[in-house]
């Protein structure tokens, strides 16, 4: 279904109202269209109106290969890698590196592959074409057969860049997300819209709790920058529009739900920047509001050990803020697998621990439990750190 079809289709549609209308005087105080002809059966959003077309739509879903099963619900965790910004057109060389490292798993956080749509056709043909590529990927298939695996989605793996709530194909897209990943017949995420998702491993005492979040899906616009390229500014401003959402009234309900579950160690990913404040990019920054009511579920609810993972910046920095919360809250972002555009980065970064690391990255969050420590790594395409921090784990809360 391309876009000239759609536009084909409302042109008649329109042509034949037109055709069939009498016309109506400027003064008329009546409303134009009776109640008998307003129907209850009428779709109200473009993945209603989308439904039956996918229904009936004869495709092939590309799956990634068949991997480990993810640890069981009393497995200990010790170590999880993540990344972002992965394009299946390149070589992807530093999986390979990962691959090799003893981890429990293994997080994509979104931008998992680059398919937008820029052909804008509902058939989602260029997502479809870079997740069947992906998993054609030998270093993608290595890593895939090593660790067991979790993903989020981001712009370019939802199907349009920058776009929230307002794709018309997202319905498609998270179904074709949900199949490439493997995603149980009976998994939630398939009987609601988004695809946030949490698991939790671990016994009492060292248990840790994956909250993944969808800020695709729900999210409402952002407010574009008045001054282009500004640093800063570069793209979007923060609003104080009330009326902006980044999860959604369901996923904020569901967040509530659990950060009420008892954990030791809660990570929670998302797509986007939580913490930083010093660029014009997409980030929860732009959303006061909500970061504000972000931060205050977190207090109200009672939930310690909150460590915010992220992607999306094709540059990595790790993040820490001390005003609010009842303790501190770091955010670790990771980005670029194999989609780094600089050599370094130096934007402004009020609330970032040290300088960003720009060329391929991934990162790792290791837990010594014993120690009572938490280390937040940035590593190269060696697997050499080049950017950590150590918190202690009784600082903020999880113990």
């Amino acid at each position: 279904m391309s876009s000239s079809w759609i536009k084909l289709m409302l042109g008649v549609g329109l042509l034949a109202l037109t055709a069939c209308s009498e016309p109506v005087p400027a003064d008329a105080t009546e409303p134009v269209m009776a109640p008998s002809l307003v129907s209850a059966d009428a779709p109200r959003t473009p993945v209603e109106a989308l439904a039956p077309y996918y229904a009936q739509l004869d495709y092939v879903a590309p799956v990634a290969p068949e991997g480990p099963a993810l640890p069981g619900s009393d497995a200990v965790l010790t170590s999880i890698a993540f990344g972002s910004c992965n394009t299946a057109q390149r070589e992807i060389p530093i999986l390979a590196t990962i691959a090799g490292e003893p981890h429990d798993l293994f997080m994509y956080v979104g931008d998992n592959v680059y398919g937008d749509a820029r052909s804008y056709n509902a058939d989602l043909p260029e997502l479809r074409e870079n997740y069947a590529a992906l998993a054609a990927r030998p270093e993608f298939r290595l890593l895939r057969s090593a660790l067991p695996m979790l993903a989020t989605w981001d712009d370019h793996d939802y199907g349009m860049n920058d776009l929230g709530r307002d794709f018309p194909f997202k319905g498609f897209a998270e179904q074709l997300f949900l199949d490439f990943w493997r995603a149980e017949a009976d998994d939630p995420r398939r009987q609601r819209e988004g695809i946030y998702d949490a698991r939790v491993f671990g016994p009492e005492g060292q248990r840790v709790q994956i909250i993944l979040l969808d800020t695709r899906y729900f999210r409402s616009d952002l407010t574009p920058t008045d001054e282009r390229g500004a640093v800063g500014r570069e793209r979007y401003i923060p609003s104080a529009n009330p009326d902006q959402d980044m999860l959604g009234a369901a996923q904020w309900a569901w967040l509530a739900d659990q950060l009420a579950e008892p954990a030791d160690l809660r990570l929670i990913v998302s797509s986007i920047q939580v913490l930083a404040d010093g660029h014009g990019w997409e980030a929860w920054r732009t959303m006061p509001l909500e970061r504000d009511r972000l931060f205050r579920l977190i207090n109200e609810s009672g939930a310690e050990g909150v460590v915010f993972v992220s992607g999306d910046r094709h540059s990595a920095g790790l993040y820490r803020r001390d005003d609010v919360a009842s303790y501190p809250l770091y955010e670790i972002t990771s980005s670029a697998l194999n989609m780094s555009f600089a050599d370094e980065n130096n934007e402004p970064g009020p609330n970032r621990l040290g300088a960003m690391y720009a060329p391929e990255n991934y990162g790792v969050i290791a837990i010594d439990w014993d120690q009572g420590r938490l280390s937040l790594q940035i590593r190269d395409m060696e697997g050499a750190p080049v950017r950590q921090e150590s918190v202690s784990l009784s600082a903020i809360g999880a113990r």
